[in-house]
């Protein structure tokens, strides 16, 4: 089947490329802020011929075939709830996020490395509560001294963070697009302004 893709006359480019769709859980929450639960506009269509997910919100472009005519969703929920982990995954990118993508020594946020904080050599091991963020000059000065010996104490405790705790970091760093009508329903749980 070949599908086309039309303008309703907004300012977005045409391509259907530019129009992913917010993933939101059927509590109407995103999936995840960061990275952003984001479908190509494929699998958002596949998920609505598949009655997966109910349509919140459309973008003013269409795709057709000869047959028929569908404007893309720009959001989506889920029609069954998806529970969250409660524990995120212990990944390299999870603890830059933990760590606000931030060296836990010196405060920059470029050359980002991880850092045991007891080096494995000490007997430390690679868990949440063992490795900061940290750049790469205060890693090599670091070396595999213990903090104390280094003078070098992180500024924050390392923990394992709990899935929210990260979505909060997550919104901190929204991504380059946002289209106007996921802006509901990216930070709704915040307090808003008099």
């Amino acid at each position: 089947m070949n599908i086309a893709v039309g303008d309703l006359g907004d300012s977005q480019p045409a391509s259907p490329e530019a129009c992913p769709a917010l993933v939101l859980n059927a509590d109407f929450r995103p999936l995840s802020y960061y990275p952003l639960s984001l479908w190509n506009w494929q699998d958002a269509v596949k998920a609505v011929f598949l009655d997966r997910v109910n349509i919140v919100s459309h973008y003013d472009r269409v795709v057709h075939s000869p047959s028929f005519e569908f404007r893309l969703p720009s959001v989506v929920s889920l029609k069954n709830y998806v529970k969250p982990a409660k524990y995120p995954a212990f990944t390299r990118f999870n603890v830059f996020l933990r760590d606000k993508f931030t060296c836990q020594y010196c405060g920059v946020q470029n050359e980002l490395t991880f850092d045991h904080v007891i080096p494995r050599s000490k007997g430390g091991m690679t868990t949440w509560e063992n490795v900061v963020a940290a750049c790469s000059p205060c890693n090599l000065r670091k070396g595999g001294s213990l903090p104390k010996a280094a003078g070098m104490i992180p500024n924050q405790h390392p923990m394992r963070p709990t899935v929210y705790q990260l979505h909060a970091n997550g919104r901190l760093f929204p991504p380059n697009y946002l289209h106007e009508s996921w802006m509901d329903y990216l930070y709704w749980d915040t307090e808003l302004e008099p």
